[in-house]
Parts: structure tokens; sequence; C-alpha cells
């Protein structure tokens, strides 16, 4: 997370509500009073305001990145973006990962004292802005209140959702949470035990398992990757194995 040193130059927006489901690598976004740089590609709720170069190399050791710590950035570094044309930043990432070329990296030391001095020189410049910044964000929140925007509502929040009756000895598996489905792990037919992953759903950028709740096999399947579910929601039909008889 970043915050520029000077408070007059902190911007503060809103994140998106819902959040996207993926987010490019190395795209730098603001949300909340935070900027971020997205290291790899994902779900993601900042706004977006450019795209820089990689804050990981996973093909080999350069200048910038050194033996055991293929990440750029560390704490309390001071990051400063600069602009450069589409074009040139494709060039740039390709050559970044390979040492053609190298961050501008100067070491400094950041002392405190200095800093708690600048802060205390624009105190009255601060108190202004932050004074015209809050005054804006609440005339937002108004706007957003009178065109509807100030709560997301979720399609399946306002539509029932249908399922497929099961037939009679099927068990129902079913979500535990809201989310989105990312794989589904079986197919009819197949055999399964209880505890077994039925689906990988993604909820708040991370995976949690569905499993199943029985023993025996997979007779219908109610979900598919990318689907919106809902907790209680059926994900699969799974039908008891039949008794041995002699």
């Amino acid at each position: 997370m970043l915050r520029p040193l000077d408070p007059r130059h902190r911007l503060v927006t809103t994140k998106y509500n819902p959040a996207r489901t993926w987010t490019p690598e190395n795209a730098v976004g603001i949300g909340g009073a935070y900027m971020c740089v997205y290291g790899m590609e994902g779900p993601g709720g900042y706004q977006f305001v450019g795209r820089t170069i990689q804050m990981w190399n996973r093909l080999r050791q350069t200048e910038s990145f050194e033996a055991g710590k293929p990440w750029l950035l560390r704490f309390f570094d001071q990051i400063q973006f600069y602009p450069v044309e589409a074009d040139e930043l494709l060039k740039l990432r390709e050559d970044f990962l390979r040492g053609r070329f190298e961050a501008d990296i100067t070491e400094t030391t950041f002392k405190l004292g200095e800093y708690l001095d600048f802060l205390s020189s624009i105190e009255e410049s601060t108190a202004a802005f932050r004074h015209t910044q809050q005054a804006a964000f609440q005339t937002e929140r108004e706007d957003w209140k009178a065109l509807g925007l100030a709560e997301y509502v979720s399609e399946h929040e306002t539509a029932e959702i249908t399922e497929q009756e099961l037939p009679e000895g099927t068990e129902a598996a079913r979500c535990t949470m809201p989310g989105s489905v990312w794989k589904v792990l079986v197919e009819e037919g197949q055999k399964v035990e209880k505890g077994d992953t039925l689906i990988i759903e993604e909820s708040m950028k991370m995976e949690f398992p569905q499993l199943a709740p029985m023993d025996g096999y997979i007779s219908s399947i109610h979900v598919k990757p990318g689907d919106e579910v809902q907790a209680g929601q059926l994900i699969a039909g799974i039908k008891a194995f039949a008794p041995i008889t002699h």
C-alpha cells in the first residue's frame, strides 16, 4: 500500500462495488486513501490510474531483483512514477525482466524528525486541503444516494434462484457462502467420498473448497465456472451407492 508523504497530495476514491473478477498484472490503482500496484493477475476493486513495470521477477536475478528476493519493493520504499507511452512501457517490461533495463533506485535515509518538521510547516494548508476534500466527498456521497448508487444490490438478491428438483434418494450439495465458481472438479457419474472437493469458489480474493456431504456418485451438476452463487445454492446432486446384496 502506498501513500504520498505530502498529505495535501492524498487522493480519496471509492472502491468498485462489486469488485472486478480480473485485474491485469502491474495495474496501478487507488482505493480509499491508498494506492497499490497489483503484482499479479487477480480480482480487485481499486480505481485504475495507470500501469507500470513488474513488481516480481520469476525469470532471473538482475540488478533490481537480488538473489532470493524476486520482489522489487521493500518496506518504506519511496516510489516516483513518470509518464511513458504505451509502446515504451511494453518494451520496458520486456527488458526489465531480462536485465536490459533497470529501475532507478537510490539509497536514502528517511529522517522522522525532519519529516515531522515538514508536516508542522504545512499544517495550515493541509487543514484547508482536508476541509475541501471532505466537503467534496460528502457532496459526492449525496449524489450517489440521489442516483441510487449508495449501495450495491446483487441480482441474486432481487431474483429468486430457481432449482431443479432432485430425484428421490439424491442428496443436494450446496454452497456454504456467496461468491463465484472458479473451478468445477467433478463430472456426472464420478464417484466421490464425503469431504471431497466438488468445486472451488472464489470470494474476497480467496479460494474456498465446497465439499461433498456424503459418499456416492455425482448424478447432476448445477453450476459452471464463472457462475455467481449464493449461500445454500445447489451445486450438485449426489446419489448414494446402491447397497450390495447377496
